[in-house]
């Protein structure tokens, strides 16, 4: 079940409508123009409904954008309608709101998020290596086993960890995360199975740890394969007994979490120097989830470009970023991105800081990056020349199908209208 924002005035006239449709809302009639200010944690809903007669709602919906898809509504006023949409409305509605509209758009969106054609959430590809990383994350969440993710520093690995959680039977329990390599061993037992008071000198407070806090729901050690072997001995105890002890604690406590690890590291060589135990390793690996370096999936920048300029068009206020042009995409497609998706998602919020273009232009691209020698390719001609014609024919068809629209065959293709617009170019389809 989807959970709706809904901020308006009449929120509570809504109410009736809203239920009719079977989702759960909040409202919000705050009339702060900061939703930080508001105690709402946006990251719990997935859709916000915004009536555009409420207050600052331009402001409001520069900050929703930025965490759900948002639909727009208000009486039957175009330039309003127009004004929303170019700030970053996913769709707009006139008013009055019926449950039909709603049960359509609603259900439009609900397969949006639920069925995400390039991944889940901000784990974003197309190419074959992802393909079978989501297909492991699918069967992942629907197991209760634990599971190890592995890869480079950068390649997402936490956000894979909370792909799990949330499309998991304890999506709705607590997902906590402990890094294991930002905390001195010293502190990792406290934190971790928590403390009584009077264990030792400072201990003036029971303090519950965050496997005990987490109790039902799933804890994630980020960077797992640097923690001290003595540690590793009571994350074993945990993982096979289920239970914990507070320091200086008296009894067992029983816990009932999932745990989902992840290192940079070969854990295989680790075992082997005696540096991390054989035991917990084959543990922690029931499940492996080995997320490829972005340079090993190239085909996937554009649509990892795409993606990021609208998660971070909405930090520049004075103007809405749109996209990216050819030469400025050139040379993200000839870097080799030792800093691997991280790196690329920083190369665009700098480049949306330093624009003064609403599309992404080379010169706003780190100077190195332009520097850049293009890296070896094989030579596929023929190949490409195939998949070109194939992919020719594929986005005539949709064109031919939405009657022109690009919004629509872009939606009935997969991929983004922007995408869409390269390609018509690129391959020079008459629309």
């Amino acid at each position: 079940m989807l959970n709706l924002l809904i901020i308006s005035d009449e929120a509570k006239e809504l109410y009736t409508l809203f239920r009719s449709v079977r989702f759960t809302q909040h409202d919000s009639k705050q009339k702060d123009s900061s939703l930080e200010r508001k105690s709402v944690n946006l990251g719990k809903y997935d859709l916000a409904f915004l009536d555009l007669d409420t207050e600052n709602w331009q402001q409001r919906l520069l900050e929703l954008r930025q965490q759900m898809p948002v639909i727009a509504f208000s009486g039957p006023d175009i330039e309003m309608a127009v004004e929303a949409m170019k700030l970053g409305a996913s769709d707009f509605l006139v008013k009055p709101l019926t449950s039909e509209i709603l049960s359509d758009v609603i259900d439009k969106h609900k397969k949006k998020i639920l069925t995400h054609k390039y991944g889940f959430d901000e784990i974003i590809g197309t190419s074959a290596l992802m393909q079978k990383v989501f297909g492991l994350i699918k069967k992942a969440a629907v197991s209760e086993s634990t599971v190890l993710i592995t890869g480079e520093s950068g390649t997402g690995k936490e956000p894979v960890a909370r792909a799990i959680h949330k499309w998991g039977p304890r999506k709705d329990q607590p997902f906590m995360t402990i890094n294991c390599s930002a905390i001195p061993d010293t502190l990792l037992e406290s934190e971790l199975f928590g403390f009584e008071k009077g264990a030792f000198t400072g201990a003036n407070y029971t303090k519950k740890g965050l496997l005990e806090l987490a109790n039902g729901g799933t804890v994630f050690f980020d960077e797992i394969g640097d923690v001290h072997p003595l540690f590793q001995a009571k994350v074993l105890r945990v993982l096979q007994e289920g239970e914990i002890m507070r320091i200086g604690g008296s009894h067992q406590i029983k816990v009932d979490v999932r745990i989902i690890s992840a290192t940079n590291k070969d854990l295989t060589v680790a075992c082997k120097k005696g540096t991390f135990r054989d035991d917990l390793y084959y543990r922690l690996n029931v499940i492996n989830i080995h997320l490829p370096p972005l340079r090993d999936r190239m085909e996937d920048v554009p649509l990892l470009v795409d993606h990021f300029i609208r998660k971070h068009a909405s930090k520049r206020k004075d103007m809405l970023i749109k996209g990216i042009t050819e030469d400025a995409l050139n040379p993200l497609m000839n870097y080799s991105y030792p800093g691997n998706v991280r790196e690329l998602e920083n190369m665009i919020e700098r480049a949306i800081s330093f624009t003064n273009s609403p599309e992404i232009l080379s010169s706003d691209l780190p100077s190195y990056l332009l520097q850049s020698p293009a890296p070896k390719r094989s030579s596929t001609t023929r190949l490409k020349g195939e998949l070109a014609i194939i992919e020719r024919e594929l986005i005539w068809s949709a064109l031919q199908e939405s009657q022109g629209n690009i919004s629509k065959a872009a939606a009935s293709l997969g991929i983004f209208r922007q995408q869409l617009q390269r390609k018509i170019k690129n391959l020079k389809i008459a629309t």
